[in-house]
């Protein structure tokens, strides 16, 4: 799976004019499933996702993770992640899920998150949404799990 992983101070997403997630701190998740990922990459994904230390401490480092600052995670679904952009000018998708291989593995994500306590919101699977956000930083760190991906 590949993740880009944005630190936020609120987050919001939406479909046709209404708010399907928001978040206020936290981390925004784009998460892309490709060939060959399983249910081992999404359990993966949440694990590391839930303590990833990205936050700053006192002391101005990037030591703490969600639950040490009451954070929460808005998960959109994000298919153009397996883009291959390596030739021409139009993105490839060969390498991305389909909707009904990848939808399982999206909410086992989310599942994990919230199994580990931390709060969720969600994008919706498959729509159009438009997200919004404030990068906090900026910080953001692209994240993969699963098998290595050939080009």
């Amino acid at each position: 799976m590949k993740l880009v992983v944005q630190r936020v101070c609120e987050a919001e997403v939406r479909v046709e004019g209404r708010s399907v997630g928001r978040i206020g701190r936290g981390l925004l998740v784009l998460i892309g499933a490709e060939k060959g990922d399983d249910e081992s990459a999404a359990d993966e994904a949440a694990r590391r996702v839930a303590g990833l230390r990205v936050f700053n401490d006192e002391n101005g480092k990037m030591n703490l993770d969600l639950a040490a600052v009451g954070g929460s995670v808005l998960a959109v679904s994000q298919f153009t992640l397996g883009a291959d952009l390596s030739r021409g000018r139009r993105p490839g998708f060969e390498r991305a899920l389909g909707g009904e291989e990848a939808r399982p593995l999206y909410e086992r994500f989310v599942r994990g998150l919230a199994e580990r306590g931390v709060p969720v919101e969600t994008g919706e699977f498959g729509a159009m949404m438009q997200v919004s956000l404030v990068n906090d930083g900026p910080a953001t760190f692209v994240m993969e799990t699963g098998p290595p991906k050939s080009s």
